[in-house]
Parts: C-alpha cells; structure tokens; sequence
C-alpha cells in the first residue's frame, strides 16, 4: 500500500487491463473506501452493483460505445432517492456518490489496480441503458461506472495544478484563462 498522497497522484485513468481477475477481497475493500466517504447530513444515499459477470460486462460494454475497456469488474454507483438529503438540497446526492467513486479510484490506485471513471448521470439515454442492463428500480440512479482491474499500461504519477486557477482571498474576475472545448463523452 501507498499513502494517500501518493495514491492520489498515482490515481490515473487505466484504459487497459491484464486478463487477471480481481479478488473479491479487493473488491470489498474498494467497497469499504467509497462507503467511507463524506455525505450530505450522514445520508449515505449510495448503493454499489458489482459486476464480475463476463456476459453482464459484454451487455455493458455494448451499450456503451465510449467504455469499451476490458477490465473484469465494474462497479456502478447509484444514489439511492429514498435515501438522499431531503428537501432543496436533494441534489448533493451527486456530490455524496463523487466522493464515494472517488475513493473507489484512489483505493484502486493504493493497492495496485487501475480504474478509470465513466459518467452516466446526467445523460438520460446513459441513465436508461444503465438501469434497463442492470434492473435498476426507479427511485435509484445511476450515477457513474468506475471499471476496475490489473493494469496493463503505466501511466506517470501527476498533479494538475494550475497555480492561476488558485485565488487567495477572493475571486479576481480579470484573469483570463483559455478554456479547453471538449466533446462531453462521459469520462473522467
């Protein structure tokens, strides 16, 4: 294992993987990790389908031309609505599930597999696919995939911090920054 610094920039989107299975043991610990993420007023809204199945990733896989990787596992994170924050504040079910993918991939990293994130909510055709394959009731939804495995590449730790998005104080309105137009296609 690898301190969380480290596994923070070691964290990288793995887009190849050994035809290795993960162990289940690893699998529950990614699962301790993302539960152990920070939510909205304790609500823990999320749930976690693990998917091992070779013929459930092909369906997958098949819906989704953008996320055709082959990682053995998936793990799809959903929020659960009867078990989100109430009220205005419904919506920090996202930022509850991010959290928990997040720590998911960061786990990843520390133990030695790669993973690589891949959007689904807010995108309703991607939402639809993703509860019709895995009967998905609807008061839950499906936030994002994160594919997990071995990884066949290596990628170089990073950070990509840009000192001039850093304000200090308040927000300087006259810095100019180049924006990076980019196709919305669901990964992170």
């Amino acid at each position: 294992m690898v301190d969380a610094i480290e596994a923070i920039y070691e964290r990288r989107s793995i887009r190849k993987y050994l035809d290795k299975e993960v162990e289940r043991d690893n699998i529950m610990t990614l699962l301790k990790a993302a539960a152990a993420a920070p939510t909205a007023a304790n609500c823990q809204p999320w749930e976690f389908i693990v998917i091992d199945d070779a013929e459930k990733l092909s369906e997958m896989k098949e819906k989704f031309t953008f996320a055709r990787y082959n990682a053995p596992v998936a793990i799809v994170v959903c929020g659960n609505m009867k078990l989100a924050f109430k009220g205005p504040g419904q919506e920090m079910w996202v930022q509850d599930c991010s959290a928990a993918i997040e720590n998911i991939l960061i786990a990843a990293a520390s133990i030695g597999l790669g993973s690589v994130w891949i959007g689904v909510y807010p995108i309703e055709s991607n939402v639809k696919a993703v509860k019709k394959i895995l009967n998905i009731p609807e008061h839950v939804v499906p936030l994002g995939i994160v594919y997990v495995g071995y990884p066949a590449e290596e990628k170089e730790a990073r950070t990509r911090l840009n000192e001039k998005r850093v304000y200090w104080q308040e927000y300087e309105p006259s810095r100019k920054h180049r924006s990076k137009d980019k196709p919305v296609i669901g990964h992170y």
